[in-house]
């Protein structure tokens, strides 16, 4: 760490990779975002500002401010950036289906915008920003709208969060940091009771 820079003392950042779930425990056994972390992490009760799920990677922010943890995922509050890759081609109508929103047995999902990155084959890489996380949001929202040439629903096959408010994620897959305090003021900056 840079010895002129402060560090907060309340948020820090972990890279998620594939293949690790996002709980303290898990009663199958699988590898935990807890056992990329130093032990200090558990033992002091850092909690994940939200969830990514066992295939999702990209940017986790933990906490020991629930106030912080709140505010960040109250829905409406922050925006979340993820890129995507979608098996299946993604048409204009499938980008003006998922703003306008489908509803599902979790209530309507949405995207507030989404951008098309490339395509590769049958593929389709996004950029995707909601404000709000229901469980699995992006990929039952793109799961519910069929690939017109094949009839059948577009799948989420890579999902990783970039950024979440003004934190965009810089550093490499399964490492951590704390963020500076200038992150953290420029994070929390719209809420008015984060202490």
């Amino acid at each position: 760490m840079n010895k002129t820079t402060s560090y907060s003392k309340k948020l820090l950042v972990l890279n998620k990779p594939k293949g690790y779930v996002v709980t303290r425990s898990d009663e199958l056994g699988r590898k935990t975002v807890y056992d990329l972390l130093p032990d200090w992490v558990f033992h002091d009760e850092w909690m994940p500002i939200g969830r990514l799920d066992l295939e999702s990677k990209g940017l986790l922010l933990f906490t020991t401010n629930g106030k912080i943890g709140d505010a960040l995922t109250k829905p409406g509050n922050c925006v979340k950036v993820y890129e995507i890759w979608v098996r299946g081609h993604v048409t204009d109508e499938h980008i003006a289906q998922s703003l306008r929103g489908v509803q599902s047995p979790h209530g309507l999902l949405r995207a507030l915008e989404v951008e098309k990155i490339s395509i590769g084959g049958a593929k389709t890489k996004l950029k995707v920003i909601i404000d709000e996380g229901k469980n699995r949001h992006i990929r039952r929202l793109f799961g519910a709208l069929k690939d017109p040439k094949f009839g059948t629903p577009l799948k989420v096959l890579e999902l990783t969060r970039i950024s979440i408010g003004s934190f965009k994620l810089n550093i490499e897959i399964g490492q951590w940091r704390y963020l500076t305090l200038e992150e953290e003021r420029m994070l929390i900056k719209n809420f008015d009771s984060y202490n």
